[in-house]
């Protein structure tokens, strides 16, 4: 009988749901979730795009790091400024901060939660989570991604993400630009009326120029950001 932690993925993925409770039992790995959103992304992105982005991240990460087991993925976080658009699903910020509260103060058979994000309506939830987990004694990182001159929201930047982690699942006929002011102009009236007020097609930005290999790039920057937060983290 095998003794170590024993995965059931091939390529050898340290996924929590794949171990048994002896296979953590002792160890003190560190536990990486991601935490995503299922909202929509224009008409040309699947709904659950920012959770599809935190998950290959998170996966990513845990692939090259040592004691580290990548939890189970949040798919539903706070997404009403998006809920004028069919297809959103959204638990508000108030119900995901304590979720992920009691998430972490359920994980203290692990060295510490790393919430890997992927929807920046998740924030204000996820400061919450860091602050009252560290209040309480629990280790917490919360990590988000930081591209410089991204776009907003299913623009050039997570069309090209997707491009990348899952092709099949990005309707390339249905590209099409949406509004491309800077954020900084938008941010009062999305959060006052939402979305739909300032962007018909729900878009951002501009994603006719994406490409695979942009998104390829993007994503190895983001994994090895979150490699090099978690090893600074982690180390005493």
């Amino acid at each position: 009988m095998p003794t170590g932690p024993v995965g059931c993925d091939d390529d050898g993925m340290k996924a929590l749901g794949d171990l048994v409770w002896t296979d953590v039992d002792g160890r003190r790995p560190i536990l990486v979730v991601p935490v995503g959103s299922t909202e929509q992304h224009g008409p040309h992105l699947p709904l659950d795009t920012d959770t599809r982005i935190a998950g290959e991240v998170a996966a990513g990460a845990v692939a090259r790091l040592t004691d580290c087991v990548l939890g189970p993925t949040i798919p539903i976080g706070a997404s009403g400024e998006h809920g004028d658009f069919d297809g959103t699903l959204s638990i508000g910020t108030d119900a995901l901060a304590t979720m992920l509260i009691e998430l972490v103060r359920s994980a203290d058979a692990f060295a510490g939660t790393v919430l890997v994000n992927g929807h920046g309506g998740n924030l204000d939830a996820l400061r919450r989570v860091h602050d009252l987990s560290t209040a309480e004694g629990r280790r917490v990182l919360v990590w988000s991604p930081s591209i410089p001159g991204a776009d907003a929201h299913a623009g050039r930047t997570e069309t090209s993400l997707l491009l990348a982690i899952a092709p099949s699942c990005v309707r390339t006929d249905a590209m099409a630009p949406g509004v491309t002011a800077p954020l900084g102009e938008l941010v009062d009236r999305l959060r006052s009326d939402g979305v739909r007020a300032v962007s018909s097609n729900g878009v951002l930005g501009d994603p006719t120029g994406a490409t695979a290999d942009e998104g390829k790039r993007l994503l190895t920057g983001m994994v090895d950001d979150l490699v090099d937060r978690v090893t600074s983290w982690s180390t005493p």
